[in-house]
This record gives C-alpha cells, structure tokens and sequence, in this order.
C-alpha cells in the first residue's frame, strides 16, 4: 500500500514536472494570441464563400487555445460577421482539438512526432469538413442569429496577457487538467503492464471503444495528453491513442446539442462524422506506417511517465510549483465566486441561471449576447455559479431570447 502510494506519488510527480515548463510557456502564447490578435482578424480572411477560406478558419483555429464549448460562441461571433459556412464548419472542427499550449505539452509528454501530427490532422480535418459543408448544407440551412456583438476589452495589455494566459485559462482549464494528471497516475499504478495488448489483432476495436468514452465526454486538449500518454504506456496503440488526442477535445455531448440549435441538422451530422472518421483514419494510418516504433521508443525513453526514483531538475521543479500554485489559486477562486452569489440588495440588479456555462469563452459569449438587449446597463456571467447578473430594466424575456439564441438553457430567477 505504501509502495503504491509511493508509485503514485511520483509517477504524478514527473508528469507534472514534464508538462510544466511548455504549459507555462504555451498559457503565455496564448495570452498574447488572445490580446493582440482581435476578433476581426479573423472574420476578415472567413467571409469568402471559397476553399481559401476553408483552409484560413483551419490555420487560424488550431494555435487558438479553445475548448470544444467555447469555440461554439466564437463560431457563432463568426456567423455574425458573415463568415462562410464552409468556414465556421472548419473552425469548430479544427480548433479545440489541439492550441499552442496543448501541442508544446503533447511534445513534453508524447514526443516530436506526436507534436506534429496533431495540429497536422486537426488543419486537415478542418479543412475537409468545411468544404464538405460547402458542398452539401445551403445557407438558408444555418439559423440567422444578430444577438452577438464585438466586445471591446480595455486595460494594460501585459496585464491582460499574464491575466487570460495565468488565470483565465488556467481557471477554465485548471480542473480538467488536474484530473488527467491524477488519472493518468492511476493508471500507471492500477492498470496492468500490456493491458491493451489483449486488443492487439484487433487495434480498430480500441479506437472504437475510444470513441465510444471520448465523444460524449467533455475533455479539454490538454488534459487529454496525461491520460493518452499513459494508456499508451499500459499497450494501448499509438493510432487509438491519436483518436483520444483528436475527438475527445473536438466533440461532447452539449456542443453536439448546442450545433445542432445553432447550425442545424445537416450542418452538425456532416461535423459530427468528419471528427469520427477522420480519427480514425489517421489512427490507422499511424499505425500503419513506421511511425509507431519511433513514437513507442520516444515515448518511452522520454522518461515522462516512467517512475523513477530521481528527481527532475531543479527548473522543472520550479516550473511546477509554479503551475501547481497558479492552478490552486484559480481553483480556489472559481470556488469562491460559486458559494459567494447572494441576492442583490439594489432592486434595479437581478441574478438569472444559466446553464451550460463551461468557462471564460462561454461568460463573454453570454455578456455580448445580452449586452444590446434594451435596458441592460451592466451584465456580469459566472460559469461557476451558473448565473448572469443583469443591472437594468430588460425584461426577463428579452434576456431569454438573448441567452437561449447563442445556445445556452436560460433557467429564470434565481
């Protein structure tokens, strides 16, 4: 018992000493990528009903670090600056599968050859399933939505970096990325050596059983790494683990619904299966070339997620004390402002529910969307609490229409 502790312990400590020094540097990309870049950019090189146009949401999307849920929002923003549906079809497929801070943890964990391979899959994924939009759903298919606007952001811009890269995204993330890494030390310790080896003649029934957990699951893409990078240790193939890395960030079960609401039927049937097919595809096209001795053998001799009894270097352990303290501090936060909603005592200020919040993304998506209605003087969202505090006279209608129009289940008072 003590040993398997031990085995615990240290296994997740080298996890999070590997991870920690590209996350670090990745959540400060992102930051800038979120400052600098506004939204605009890209709606200017999106609006062409063209191929080109295709092929700049997939570029454009795979550095950007968005989830599966807060893509939807900044794809329905797209929407509204007249992007191509073609477009918008491949920035929702290609964004949340992968982000600069999850493509410098895949190289921290995983290897070079991983590292590349993903965003590479992501672009063509994207690409493919844009243009068969384009071909196959007619505009009138995709519901017209003018409740979004363009929300200025002010303040210190290196202030606003560090801000998004080390507390916004670490708090959207923080969670997800916490349990991947305690998951992916549970399966070092409790899951047998060559577990999926049992599924060896068979690697298409891993992919599918894959399939199967990650495409209704909601999991971010860089907490999907820990997970795939263990389960590979423990015999799963380097072509099922792939299918984790692509379809499990890019798809659960609320953006199925949320698409569909948005998009339509045509539209989410065509999305849906592109990410399914797709993974697949370049699983079994992983496993089928000589990529798969390089990956196993670097996988292996990275020494990540093998348990030893040395300790990482002093900068790796510096590096995760760092994260370790940022993601508390975030975590800590998130809990407080979810038990710290109180009714508001100013008569002219209501607090509403909303629900399928899931983070930073979703709070400004929702804000923008109620910021025109007539009467709201002030909003404020809180993924945590679930809750949209509305200062002004607007209707409670009116900020239904709001809410529910970008796809998010409006609840009432609180």
């Amino acid at each position: 018992m003590v040993m398997d502790l031990l085995s615990f312990f240290t296994s997740l400590l080298n996890v999070v000493c590997e991870m920690a020094p590209y996350l670090l540097l990745g959540f400060l990309i992102a930051g800038v990528l979120h400052v600098f870049v506004p939204q605009k950019f890209y709606a200017n090189y999106l609006s062409r009903n063209n191929r080109l146009s295709v092929l700049w949401a997939a570029l454009l999307g795979v550095p950007l670090p968005l989830c599966s849920c807060g893509v939807i929002p900044t794809a329905i923003g797209l929407k509204n600056e007249k992007a191509s549906k073609g477009a918008i079809a491949s920035f929702l497929i290609a964004t949340p599968q992968t982000g600069i801070d999850s493509i410098l943890a895949t190289f921290s964990l995983m290897g070079l050859g991983f590292a590349i391979i993903r965003p590479v899959a992501a672009l063509i994924t994207g690409v493919c399933g844009g243009l068969l939009v384009n071909r196959l759903v007619r505009e009138e298919d995709i519901r017209e939505d003018t409740t979004a606007s363009c929300q200025v952001e002010t303040g210190n811009r290196i202030w606003r970096v560090l801000k998004y890269g080390y507390y916004d995204m670490i708090r959207d993330i923080g969670l997800r990325l916490l349990i991947g890494l305690v998951v992916a030390a549970l399966i070092q310790v409790a899951v047998p050596d060559e577990f999926f080896l049992s599924f060896g003649s068979q690697p298409l029934v891993q992919m599918l059983v894959i399939l199967a957990i990650a495409v209704p699951m909601y999991i971010c893409s860089t907490g999907s790494i820990p997970v795939a990078a263990a389960l590979m240790m423990k015999g799963l193939s380097p072509g099922a683990a792939l299918v984790m890395l692509m379809a499990g960030p890019a798809v659960n079960l609320a953006s199925i619904l949320v698409v569909h609401k948005a998009m339509g039927r045509r539209f989410t049937w065509i999305y849906l299966m592109t990410i399914v097919v797709f993974a697949v595809l370049f699983g079994l096209l992983l496993n089928a070339t000589e990529l798969f001795t390089f990956h196993s053998s670097l996988f292996t001799s990275n020494g990540a997620c093998c348990m030893t009894s040395a300790l990482p270097s002093p900068f790796k352990l510096i590096c995760a004390t760092i994260l370790t303290l940022l993601i508390i501090f975030a975590l800590m936060m998130k809990l407080f402002s979810k038990f710290s909603t109180k009714k508001p005592l100013d008569p002219d200020v209501v607090v509403y529910r909303v629900e399928d919040m899931h983070c930073s993304h979703c709070e400004a998506a929702v804000v923008r969307a109620v910021e025109d209605v007539p009467g709201v003087e002030k909003a404020k969202a809180s993924a945590s609490a679930n809750t949209l505090t509305i200062k002004g006279p607007a209707t409670e209608e009116a900020i239904r229409t709001a809410v529910e129009g970008i796809g998010y289940a409006f609840k009432g008072r609180i």
